[in-house]
């Protein structure tokens, strides 16, 4: 009798290892996208509040988006500030409100993944943004 496996056993062997890698790689390719989506949530929700904790703290609506930039010690790749399209980046805000923007554009992710695991996420086009409306309260 010798020793070794067949042919044919080795071929079942790696139809069985093909069929369990079929069924995990989908699996762990999910959880990944579940992973970058709850990441980017939580960035966006760190910006946004360290934009509100401007305001508070300096007592100042932001004038230009550099001064938000400025007080951000900083502020991940692909994320972007901006204000609404209804204001420019160097308007003089007199009705005392401002409304600021900050989105993802890395692209890598859908924005209603993101969503799920932040609700103030909205679309703008491909990009999850958020929308932080601060006002003077002094």
């Amino acid at each position: 009798m010798k020793k070794g496996f067949a042919l044919v056993e080795l071929l079942i062997v790696l139809a069985v290892i093909a069929a369990l890698m079929a069924v995990a790689t989908p699996m762990a390719m999910n959880a990944v996208k579940q992973a970058k989506a709850s990441q980017v949530a939580q960035n966006l929700n760190a910006l946004k509040s360290a934009a509100e904790q401007y305001v508070y703290s300096e007592k100042v609506l932001p004038q230009k988006i550099d001064d938000l930039k400025t007080y951000m010690s900083q502020i991940p790749e692909k994320y972007v500030l901006g204000f609404t399209p209804s204001a420019s980046a160097d308007n003089n805000i007199d009705d005392g409100t401002a409304t600021i923007i900050i989105g993802y554009n890395g692209g890598d992710v859908l924005v209603n993944d993101v969503k799920k695991q932040y609700s103030a996420v909205e679309a703008s086009g491909t990009v999850p943004v958020v929308l932080v409306q601060v006002s003077k309260w002094w």
